[in-house]
């Protein structure tokens, strides 16, 4: 008797295998891909999924979340952030580390872990922070978070301004096999900025903040992983001038990734208008020429994947002055239908954006990751005729923070299997 059997979906494993399967799981792990066949199989496995006429592929992962336990549960728990991600098909997820306490210690890595565990749903992969309380003065302890399981490091949310403390955590990192992610942003062209500069922040009586605050940023990270000869990854790309930065780099040699999210491919600075706090992100969404930009640098590979940047905010927090109110928008249980976009408007393909919402982010963290004997069964099975309006009142999230609501999407996640265990699966309503 086998634990699962999924019958008869089109598997798509980018540079691995593509065609109409069934997947035999076994003790968390896949045991076996084969020709979709028949009843012998299918009499010797304990449940199945009837996979027809739907895409399976290996789990998605998440590079970039905010889980805002501990310290800040009423935006976001743990809980509820692991159910939020099965729900868009992700199997694993990256919290980032500014909670309250910042995760800068064994402890709190370990409590984030302990949380995950006990959620039942996606399995999560702490990023730990890269100073001590993310004050950019003086560097965590590298060595003590990776034994606690951290897999990266960052302060994302605020950037490291002192390019020598950036060195050292290079060098620092490099030697442990950690990967750096970089908030690239200069806090002093920033300044009190709240949205893109530009002709509508103009008239909309709001400071702006510059394109140049990001792109100087990236361009001194490249410059640091050209030196150290370490890897650097570029979080939440948005500008041009970032893109064509890193093209010229990787076409050097230089180490370095990149990631975007899915609003920066969607939107442009146009969906604040009218104040709209839901829209409000850090860094801010661009223009048309930006977002173009984006979308080129994501299909030639200049940016390796797509990452939700999920923050969640409460609605009081969110319904105040545009000013006041806090940056960042909830995205991982609208991610999957929001790349399927690129899909169909022909921009991607889906083998590619199935590579870049799971298999680049898996090579990046060195997890393992595939539709393959022998590894775990993480697996994501997707409807791309789906329809629906996103209704934010049926989110698993906590928190309600989207400019997407009542968008018309096709495509979607309908179950979503870690260690060969449903962890969620579509009600057919939502």
């Amino acid at each position: 008797m086998v634990q699962l059997l999924i019958k008869g979906g089109e598997v798509i494993d980018p540079g691995n295998i593509t065609g109409v399967m069934d997947i035999i799981v076994d003790d968390g792990k896949i045991a076996d891909v084969l020709p979709s066949a028949g009843s012998d199989i299918e009499a010797a496995a304990s449940q199945i999924i009837d996979a027809s006429g739907k895409i399976v592929t290996p789990g998605l992962i998440d590079l970039h979340v905010h889980f805002r336990e501990p310290g800040f549960e009423h935006k976001e728990t743990i809980a509820t952030g692991c159910q939020a991600a099965a729900a868009g098909g992700f199997t694993a997820v990256c919290p980032m580390p500014n909670t309250h306490p910042v995760n800068d210690c064994a402890m709190v890595t370990d409590f984030m872990l302990k949380k995950a565990r006990e959620t039942g749903a996606a399995r999560i992969l702490p990023v730990a922070s890269i100073s001590l309380g993310l004050k950019g003065d003086t560097l965590s302890n590298f060595k003590e978070l990776k034994d606690a399981g951290a897999v990266a490091v960052s302060d994302d949310g605020m950037p490291v301004v002192n390019s020598a403390l950036m060195r050292k955590a290079l060098e620092y990192a490099g030697a442990l096999d950690l990967i750096v992610i970089s908030h690239s942003e200069d806090p002093d062209l920033v300044a009190d900025g709240v949205m893109n500069e530009c002709g509508l922040s103009v008239r909309m009586g709001l400071p702006g903040i510059p394109n140049a605050a990001e792109s100087i940023m990236v361009m001194r990270e490249i410059a640091l992983a050209k030196l150290t000869g370490v890897p650097i990854h570029i979080a939440h790309v948005s500008t041009a001038e970032s893109v064509q930065a890193i093209r010229e780099a990787k076409a050097r040699g230089v180490r370095v990734t990149a990631e975007t999210a899915p609003h920066y491919v969607t939107l442009t600075h146009d969906a604040v208008n009218g104040y709209n706090t839901n829209a409000k992100m850090n860094p801010p969404l661009r223009s048309e020429k930006d977002r173009q930009a984006v979308v080129t640098g994501l299909k030639d590979g200049t940016i390796d994947f797509i990452a939700t940047d999920h923050a969640p905010h409460s609605v009081s927090e969110k319904e105040t002055a545009f000013e006041k109110a806090p940056n960042g928008i909830i995205g991982l249980e609208t991610a999957l239908p929001l790349g399927l976009k690129l899909v169909n408007d022909n921009t991607l393909t889906l083998p590619e954006l199935i590579d870049r919402m799971s298999k680049i982010p898996a090579r990046i963290l060195n997890q393992k990751n595939g539709i393959e004997s022998g590894k775990p069964a993480d697996i994501t099975i997707m409807d791309l005729n789906r329809e629906y309006t996103v209704d934010p009142e049926r989110f698993r999230s906590l928190s309600r923070n989207t400019p997407f609501a009542n968008w018309r999407l096709k495509g979607k996640a309908v179950c979503t299997i870690v260690a060969g265990k449903i962890i969620y699966q579509d009600d057919e309503n939502g």
